[in-house]
């Protein structure tokens, strides 16, 4: 019963539902890790590259102030070349700036996700917009633990925060003895530090956030064993159909063995499990072909249909066995076994002058 409401999924997934759900945006990742990378990547751009993008804000406070690029800031054709000003200055040092850290997100995701391109996750779903679902996953427990590990998060943080201020507390209480300068870049060097290493702290919990979100994955694509079964028999086909089309199978070749054993030189058998329809026309065949072969009931039918048509069956175990398991029907059979099969065949038309004389 617990497998026929889902309930009981102790089954590891199966590849093609990893992949089906993959095929639905159904990943595992961590928007947290992406998040972390691209706020350290941005803080190191920023900690090499500040100086010049500071400079380049001062420059066009300046040229503003001045109205370098406007005789009369009040008129409307002068705000404009202001601002083309302002978007090519911006374009020259933040907008390269903003590509870094896009692409960087970018490739985290991809990362994560792999070369993925899918418009199902887009798709409107009542489950999505329905309250009661909505309330539903609010108070579960999944969603108490994403509370409780982001709360966590928070915590290590605050708390990593406070042990590298208080680490610094007397360099920041001297700055108010600095000279301005010396001031403005301690208090910008220390800024950087204590972001760059909580950036390298958000980075490791959210790597462990990743390897979590898999493991959820994984545990989320558990499937019944009724679900592996059914999907056994999605890919393999209905039990039943197959043995239908098995029958029907054996049914076809019972029916070209009976049109074909009648044309045979000789029958060799094994003597009861393996039987051998073999027929030789000098004049068409290079050498003596198999016709028609079969093991156990098929073998007995064989001898049947030849006793049956006057077809002459000759005992010859190893090389029954020989020929069955190297030679298939409509081939000729090999080099090796040409002495032997002459042999019989010479038997048989000794035999076959016999009665008829």
């Amino acid at each position: 019963m617990a497998e026929a409401t889902g309930q009981d999924r102790t089954e590891a997934p199966t590849p093609r539902r990893l992949r089906q759900a993959r095929e639905e945006g159904n990943i595992a990742r961590s928007t947290d890790l992406t998040a972390a990378l691209m706020l350290l990547v941005s803080v190191m751009l920023l900690y090499m590259l500040g100086a010049r993008l500071f400079e380049a804000m001062a420059a066009s406070l300046n040229r503003l102030l001045t109205a370098a690029d406007a005789e009369n800031p009040t008129r409307a054709d002068d705000l404009g070349s202001i601002g083309g000003y302002f978007m090519q200055l911006l374009g020259g040092t933040l907008l390269p700036f903003l590509i870094a850290v896009a692409g960087v997100g970018v490739l985290v995701t991809a990362g994560q996700t792999g070369l993925l391109l899918t418009g199902k996750p887009l798709m409107p779903q009542f489950s999505r917009i329905n309250p009661l679902s909505g309330a539903k996953r609010l108070v579960d427990a999944r969603a108490a633990v994403r509370l409780g590990m982001s709360l966590g998060k928070v915590l290590i943080v605050g708390t990593v925060a406070v042990i590298i201020i208080v680490g610094d507390i007397e360099t920041i209480a001297a700055l108010p003895v600095m000279t301005l300068t010396v001031a403005t870049a301690t208090a910008a060097h220390l800024t950087f530090m204590l972001a760059i290493k909580l950036a390298a702290l958000l980075l490791v919990l959210a790597l462990l956030d990743f390897w979590f979100q898999k493991f959820q994955h994984i545990k989320d694509m558990r499937m019944t064993k009724q679900e592996i079964r059914q999907e056994l028999k999605d890919m393999d086909g209905d039990p039943q159909m197959k043995q239908r089309r098995a029958r029907v199978a054996r049914q076809l070749a019972m029916q070209r063995m009976a049109q074909q054993v009648p044309k045979a030189d000789v029958v060799i058998t094994n003597p009861t499990h393996i039987s051998i329809a073999l027929r030789y026309d000098s004049e068409s065949m290079r050498a003596p072909k198999v016709i028609a072969k079969g093991a156990d009931l098929m073998a007995m039918r064989i001898r049947q249909i030849a006793t049956a048509n006057g077809i002459p069956l000759v005992e010859r175990k190893p090389l029954a066995r020989a020929i069955y398991s190297s030679v298939e029907v409509g081939q000729e059979i090999p080099e090796e076994h040409y002495a032997a099969v002459a042999e019989i065949l010479a038997y048989v038309y000794r035999l076959s002058g016999k009665m008829a004389g």
